[in-house]
């Protein structure tokens, strides 16, 4: 009978904060917020009814339940004058901070991710009594927080031949999402999943720009779409701007290409019957007698034989 009452007694003691009994206690926050891709620190610290402790210790820390919950960081100091050597460390992002034998399991949990947001629980163990094992049973609820960010803004056609304007954003809290602009129906709808929302803009016909807002308690983000709406009735005065300066474009360099692939020619020779003869050159000494030899004399006649 006196060992339930003291189980009682024991039952009693637990708060919120953590348990302590029998001379045991854990300290931590009911709940700690970090920023969404920086870092947080958990702090856990305890109390044992021992004045010196030179034995192995562990601690450990879990996430979703105590007790039985999934194990994300544990370190194990064999004696007091050795440092907790870190056993598991769940994709490398937990660092212990304290120091288990000055009775303090703090660690900081690096990049925070939407995943992070759990509830953790921190475990001492001292070798040798069984019952040398105490963990917080209430936790710590971690909550990640984020500014707007705008992660997503499309226009699309459906088979009607309509558009409509899409704009997705996160944070946390959930933020609101706005649009604005050109004149628009007042048909939208909004579809939200944790810490995202999304906002749809029906039946999109004026041109411009369309402004999507994002805003929450931390902040205000926007993402802009241009819309143009394209007519057939200009479609001819659209070709005729494109098409007409490539034409004259064509006809100068086929112009300049054949004047490169066919160049002027000189002026025309005169014909050989009418060129006049020429004698030919002689280095002779005798040339000169050579010709006067073969040319006939004027007035001479032939002999007769």
């Amino acid at each position: 009978m006196k060992e339930l009452s003291l189980v009682l007694l024991c039952l009693l003691r637990i708060s919120r904060k953590g348990v302590q009994c029998n001379g045991w206690s854990v300290h931590v926050p009911s709940d700690v917020t970090g920023e969404l891709g920086k870092m947080v620190i958990l702090p856990c610290t305890f109390t044992h009814p021992y004045k010196t402790f030179d034995r192995a210790l562990t601690a450990i820390w879990r996430i979703k339940e105590p007790y039985n919950g999934t194990v994300i960081f544990k370190c194990v100091s064999q004696s007091s004058s050795e440092l907790c050597k870190t056993a598991i460390s769940h994709k490398n992002k937990y660092k212990l901070l304290g120091n288990p034998r000055h009775k303090d399991l703090s660690i900081r949990v690096d990049n925070l991710t939407w995943s992070d947001s759990e509830r953790y629980f921190c475990r001492v163990e001292l070798a040798g009594d069984i019952q040398d094992k105490y963990e917080s049973r209430n936790g710590i609820k971690l909550h990640v927080i984020a500014a707007p960010r705008i992660i997503n803004i499309t226009v699309s056609s459906s088979r009607d031949h309509t558009f409509q304007a899409r704009c997705t954003a996160e944070g946390e809290p959930a933020p609101a999402l706005t649009w604005s602009g050109p004149p628009y129906s007042n048909l939208s709808s909004t579809s939200s999943s944790s810490h995202r929302v999304t906002k749809e803009l029906r039946s999109l016909t004026h041109d411009g720009k369309y402004t999507c807002t994002a805003v929450n308690s931390h902040g205000r983000a926007e993402g802009a779409i241009y819309f143009y709406k394209f007519r057939a009735s200009d479609s001819s005065s659209f070709m005729i701007l494109i098409f007409v300066p490539l034409g004259i474009k064509v006809v100068i360099l086929l112009v300049i290409l054949s004047f490169t692939a066919f160049p002027r020619e000189g002026p025309p020779s005169a014909p050989p019957s009418l060129a006049r003869p020429q004698l030919p050159e002689c280095t002779y000494e005798n040339c000169d007698r050579r010709h006067s030899q073969t040319q006939p004399r004027a007035g001479a006649t032939p002999r007769r034989s």
